[in-house]
């Protein structure tokens, strides 16, 4: 603990405990977390500031005309090459767009061309990201990221996947550039986007290229990245453990509660490697063969008694996560399915989503798409949504598909099984915008890229990871390689147009079997009335000595994957289970010992998963609206079992009757207005700091999230546990009480320094304020051209582990820094009944009228009309535009 536990100051004065809520100063946590969010964190130099600063002070009338050239053209008639008849692009009042066609090509030409019109430079940048190329936008600040992602090869990855997808797939990926690239050549760079116009003032001289199919494949690694599963866990263990201990590390990963938290499947068993909903037991029928080899179950059992030695970090953050749910007729007003998704993404602008509707005219199989959702700008065909029949949701399933392994190496070769292998190598050549180009050499191993040779922070995990090593060779050095499923080329994209065409559960599942990264638990509903649930993804198979827990010794054989992956057949699914919903949110699939797969250990805790288990059960018959109401349960989980310890302590006069009585009937909801709310969480922040920053390294100070609750409310009960102990007083032993007396107090003072000193005007939307940034030009340093592009202010409630999942990092500040990225709700007894909202809205140019034109109903907690049938959506008309073939 690193503050002194005292009353001595009065709670109108003082600084607060921890650092200043919105500090600068950039810690070496910190920049891990930028590599982690890869590629949503970029950066601008102020390369550009003479061009920025020359644009800012043109005269009124240009600088009107030079923010909205870029705005697109949403009425009228445009000629299209390419096209073979007409496409209709019919928008709303909040510019959401439903495209119409007659054939699957020109319907996916339409959906490049008007996501281009909205978005390209969203699309733009990703692609840069994707292929290590930011720094020929952005200079020196992004050279980092693309050393990184060249690495690991992601668009290399792509390009070998364009061979495996299906040829109506790769018709559509190329149909859809051919779209992207007739509204490019169409449209000078000032015209598509005002970035351009500013990088360019300063000096850029840039035009973008042409899309391709393979841009938008990598445009899926960015997503298996950011949902990649352990990674990060890895290397926190390994620093955890470095500071405190094995023993001490593991009091820190508390196992998941499987008897608190319900698993998603709950029934059924693998029988002959085929999971089977209704199977009591699993194994085999046949006795002639086992369903598993010797050397599988092996690791199975290891990984096991890891777990009892070395419980696992539930989760991989909060905020990166999701809500699903889906409810059968017997549970709901109308008689008919309802289906809720909303995604737990990084925030930023533009949002990651945008809404579109993409039909054909006349359903064919020639034509089979008609369907509306959530779709990836540059990527065709709709992510989250519905179509006619069934509609569908994702959270993070979150297995383990990544390991770290520590590596011999020598010169060019690395050591295996004790023999020098020659490690692959290639160079490639980074170009840097104002700057010279860099040569980058890229070694791997069998297992994978090796990262440390990019990441000063894996280097320095190859050093201190708890691993029995001999004594190093002459000239032999430890690296750290990346063995990660999205490096194997998969067809995810034959996925993707699978499930827009989908009209069964047989088919659904079909197209789920594609699904390889990031693995996803989908939920299930159609108009026919059943519900279901299915766990997809590329699972790897580990050999006995590989617990995925920690990174692994490179060089010993035991250590690798098997090279197979968890069959598709043997994940667990269930079809219109027999209480009558399913809830996905994050938490374990299956009870572990049901299952003979190891997916993972790193569950969610399972806190929103199981307050919505509870919320649907008590509601019994759900309407629209209540569903759209859970969403939004904003009840702090360990509130109700730390509050008491709060309470129980007794604080001086003024302490006690402006903090403490504040929390006396509290329900330990969290609305933005709450008072009661503000003191708990910044109590909770100065909790954690007093407790773990002592003996904690700050790369690992706690987040505050899911993960820090159950270790919390453990130590509760253990009012002498060394961890209480502030190490930097020799001559004193504090205890849990002492902690919890200087947190209340700390709390008091800071609420007075960061809101008010009279608690009447405390509110937790004060502290807890969703800001929306973009990425590139909203990070340029530059005062003025920031707030062109940025938006915030929003005071929002909820939290960290709510099912209103406005995550914040506790070692940080109190601001949002992942939230819901989209809200739905699918009512499948009429599909025109449904509802959603996007965090932002459809447009990335920051002077349309749409770029945050739904965050005012986000943050409100209201939902948008979902219209779908095309009487719906004629009379919900606010635009229409038509696309057609040059004359001639």
């Amino acid at each position: 603990m690193s503050v002194a536990m005292t009353e001595d100051t009065a709670p109108t004065s003082g600084p607060p405990t921890g650092p200043p809520t919105g500090s600068h100063h950039v810690s070496r946590r910190t920049r891990w977390q930028r590599f982690r969010a890869l590629p949503r964190a970029l950066r601008v130099t102020s390369y550009v500031a003479v061009g920025l600063v020359l644009l800012l002070v043109l005269g009124l009338v240009t600088g009107v005309v030079l923010v909205r050239r870029p705005l697109p053209q949403t009425s009228g008639t445009i000629e299209v090459p390419g096209l073979e008849g007409t496409v209709e692009v019919v928008r709303d009042e909040h510019g959401i767009p439903q495209v119409y066609a007659d054939t699957m090509e020109d319907l996916m030409r339409g959906q490049g061309y008007v996501q281009a019109q909205e978005r390209f430079f969203e699309m733009d940048v990703r692609r840069h990201a994707t292929a290590g190329r930011l720094a020929e936008m952005f200079g020196e600040d992004a050279l980092e990221t693309d050393l990184y992602v060249r690495t690991m090869g992601w668009r290399r990855v792509a390009e070998r996947e364009l061979a495996l997808i299906e040829p109506d797939t790769r018709a559509a990926l190329e149909s859809y550039a051919d779209g992207v690239n007739a509204y490019l050549s169409g449209h000078s760079p000032a015209e598509i986007a005002l970035e351009y116009t500013i990088l360019n003032a300063g000096g850029l001289d840039y035009v973008p290229e042409d899309w391709t199919a393979v841009d938008s494949l990598a445009w899926l690694k960015a997503m298996a990245w950011d949902l990649r599963g352990n990674m990060g866990e890895e290397i926190d263990r390994v620093l955890t453990t470095e500071a405190v201990g094995a023993d001490r590390t593991a009091e820190l990963y508390p196992a998941y509660a499987a008897a608190d938290q319900a698993p998603i499947v709950d029934q059924g068993a693998v029988v002959d490697g085929v999971f089977e909903q209704d199977a009591t037991t699993g194994g085999t029928r046949n006795p002639r063969r086992t369903a598993f080899t010797a050397d599988q179950v092996a690791p199975l059992a290891s990984l096991r008694e890891g777990l009892e030695r070395l419980p696992s970090w539930l989760g991989r953050g909060d905020g990166i996560g999701s809500n699903s749910w889906v409810v059968d007729g017997d549970h709901t007003s109308t008689g008919e399915p309802m289906l809720a998704n909303d995604p737990h993404l990084g925030i930023g602008l533009p949002g990651v989503w945008m809404q579109m509707g993409l039909h054909c005219r006349e359903i064919s199989a020639a034509c089979p798409i008609d369907v509306a959702g959530f779709t990836f700008s540059g990527v065709p065909g709709v992510i989250i949504g519905h179509n006619a029949d069934i509609a569908w949701g994702f959270t993070n399933l979150g297995p383990d598909v990544t390991d770290l392994y520590v590596e011999r190496v020598t010169g060019d070769t690395w050591r295996h099984d004790g023999r020098d292998r020659p490690l692959t190598v290639r160079t490639e050549t980074v170009e840097i915008a104002g700057a010279d180009d860099v040569e980058l050499t890229i070694r791997a191993t069998a297992h994978g890229p090796i990262l440390s040779d990019v990441d000063d922070q894996l280097a320095e995990v190859g050093e201190v990871a708890p691993l029995s090593r001999p004594t190093p060779a002459e000239g032999e050095e430890y690296a750290v390689s990346l063995a990660w499923t999205a490096l194997t080329p998969a067809p995810t994209a034959d996925a993707i147009l699978g499930l827009n065409a989908a009209t069964d559960w047989d088919s659904f599942r079909a197209a789920a079997a594609d699904f390889a990264v990031p693995a996803q638990n989908l939920v299930y509903a159609d108009t026919d009335g059943h519900i279901g649930y299915q766990a997809p993804g590329s699972i790897p198979i580990r050999k006995s000595g590989n617990d995925g827990l920690l990174p692994s010794a490179g060089w010993r054989s035991e250590n690798d994957w098997t090279g197979d992956y968890v069959p598709f057949d043997g994940l667990p699914t269930v079809l219109d289970p027999d209480e009558g919903f399913i809830v996905a949110a994050n938490q374990a699939v299956i009870a572990a010992d049901d299952y003979p797969y190891f997916l993972t250990d790193d569950w969610d805790r399972g806190f929103r998963s199981q307050r919505i288990r509870e919320l649907l059960e008590e509601e019994g018959e759900l309407s629209m609206t209540e569903m759209a109401e859970l969403q939004l349960d904003d009840r702090n989980p360990l509130a109700p079992t730390l509050v008491p310890y709060l309470l129980d302590v007794e604080l001086r006069r003024g302490y006690n009757d402006d903090g403490q009585r504040r929390l006396d009937d509290w329900d330990a909801g969290q609305p933005a207005d709450s008072a009661a709310a503000a003191y708990y969480n910044v109590t909770w922040r100065n909790l954690l700091e007093l407790t773990f920053h002592d003996e904690l390294p700050e790369d690992v100070w706690p987040d505050g999230g899911q993960r820090w609750m159950a270790v919390v409310e453990r130590l509760l009960t253990e009012p002498n546990s060394p961890w209480w102990d502030d190490v930097a007083t020799e001559t004193e032993v504090e205890t849990r009480d002492d902690v919890i007396r200087a947190a209340l107090v700390a709390a008091r003072n800071e609420m007075t320094l960061l809101i008010a000193p009279y608690p009447d005007d405390w509110t937790w939307g004060a502290l807890h304020t969703l800001d929306l940034r973009s990425s590139t030009l909203g990070e340029s340093g530059i005062g003025a051209v920031e707030r062109l592009f940025n938006r915030g202010g929003w005071e929002v409630g909820g939290g960290s582990a709510t099912v209103d999942a406005t995550a914040w990092d506790a070692a940080e500040g109190y601001r949002v820094t992942a939230a819901p990225s989209m809200r739905m709700i699918v009512s499948l007894s009429d599909l025109d009944d449904s509802r959603w909202i996007n965090l932002t809205g459809v447009s990335g140019h920051p002077f349309s009228e749409h770029y945050t034109d739904q965050t005012d109903l986000w943050a409100a907690g209201e939902t948008l009309p979902w219209v779908f049938s095309r009487e719906d959506v004629l009379a919900a008309e606010a635009d229409t535009l038509l696309l057609v073939p040059p004359e001639g």
